[in-house]
């Protein structure tokens, strides 16, 4: 089956979770991913969990529909072969610390003078460059740096840790615009580039209305966390119903509507609430009035289903096995199940991008370590099987057995 990026191949050395969300999604759209894995353990999301029989479902819910090369990149002939595939490739991605692939033999001026026509993608916490650039991270680092972890939590209280990773997931995709911007720019005029993708950017990035505002109030407003409600708009915020909660968003032209659903039209003209930021300066009180609204409804699905007839945005807020169960996810493979050789079959996410002309998802499996090694290395550089087995017995490649 044939997708949007089937014609380009992509050599990735990244890891764990930000680089192989950027190249999933490239796999996902047809794109050939020779996954390369540091010998002998590979990727070390191998071993993270659920694990069965020595199966990482994390794994291979992030590298399906990549193949596996296991090389020892050290040892000369490794890096002689990654250099001699580098003329056949169209990108090579890696979110190595700052630096990393330069001390390996592999920085941007050494590829480049191989294939000028190359994209490379480096991925990082801070970036290639800045003070901060050489400081090892992860994504719960990049987010405290960029002012994200102290929006999260209760007001007067600790800062919250959200238990997804929003800034590695997120800094992919940014990776993959920016591959794709550059694609088109070397399609058009034959010359590659070095990209400079950072968590601490993307994250940075998210920040919809608290810099501007930190700026242009001169630091009259800080912004902060606040708890269950926004601390700029309301209502805005997290709403306790009969037996859970609900999220509700009113902007302000919304406010009429809003009044009529809660059949409270009073406070459509209450000077407590007849603008944005007297809402905001009375949130308690009015937070006060729609949960006992919500509290006298039947149920919670009542109040929701009224605010959704007003057109008023509200969501309850949903455990993750809920999503799953939700049809309209399960019909647009928001959630899918998927089948591995070695797991029973499990439900991962889904493709978030949609094409008109390839509305297929591809069938995609999850290498086993060293998978296509010979594959790889006989379609690209024409190694025979004698000259295969030698790198095999002198450790330079390394693969696993897989199972029956």
């Amino acid at each position: 089956m044939q997708h949007v990026m089937a014609d380009y191949t992509i050599l990735d050395f990244s890891h764990f979770l930000a680089g192989p969300a950027a190249t999933r999604l490239f796999a996902e759209m047809g794109a050939e991913i020779i996954k390369v894995e540091m010998s002998p353990n590979g990727d070390g999301s191998r071993v993270l969990p659920y694990i069965k029989d020595g199966r990482s479902a994390y794994f291979v819910q992030q590298n399906r529909g990549k193949k596996s090369l296991c090389i020892n990149i050290k040892d000369p002939e490794g890096l002689a072969i990654i250099k001699s595939l580098l003329p056949h490739v169209d990108v090579v991605i890696e979110n190595f610390s700052a630096g990393a692939m330069g001390r390996m033999g592999l920085g941007w001026d050494e590829i480049k003078a191989i294939n000028p026509s190359i994209v490379m993608c480096s991925i990082t916490t801070f970036g290639q460059s800045g003070p901060m650039s050489d400081l090892v991270g992860y994504d719960p680092i990049a987010q405290a740096y960029a002012g994200v972890t102290s929006m999260i939590g209760e007001k007067d209280g600790m800062p919250g840790y959200p238990m997804i990773s929003l800034g590695d997931t997120l800094t992919g995709v940014h990776a993959v615009a920016a591959i794709n911007a550059a694609l088109l720019y070397k399609e058009k005029t034959g010359i590659g580039q070095h990209l400079d993708i950072s968590l601490l950017d993307a994250y940075f990035h998210h920040h919809d209305m608290n810099v501007q505002i930190a700026s242009c109030t001169k630091g009259e407003i800080s912004p902060s966390r606040n708890g269950p409600h926004h601390y700029a708009l309301a209502p805005t915020g997290i709403f306790r119903g009969r037996d859970s909660y609900m999220f509700v968003v009113a902007m302000a032209h919304q406010w009429p509507a809003f009044c009529k659903a809660i059949e409270n039209e009073a406070l459509i003209e209450d000077p407590r609430f007849d603008s944005n930021e007297n809402r905001v300066a009375n949130v308690e009180a009015l937070v006060a009035i729609v949960e006992a609204w919500i509290q006298a409804q039947e149920n919670d699905q009542v109040a929701i289903e009224k605010f959704q007839d007003a057109r008023i945005p509200v969501a309850p807020i949903l455990s993750v096995e809920e999503v799953m169960k939700l049809p309209h996810v399960m019909e647009r493979h928001t959630v899918r199940t998927i089948s591995d050789r070695a797991l029973p079959d499990f439900q991962v996410p889904g493709m978030p991008l949609r094409f008109s002309e390839f509305p297929e998802e591809l069938p995609l499996d999850a290498p086993f370590l060293g998978e296509h090694n010979r594959e790889i290395l006989s379609k690209y550089l024409s190694l025979d099987d004698a000259r295969l087995a030698a790198l095999e017995d002198s450790k330079v490649l390394s693969r696993e057995e897989i199972p029956q």
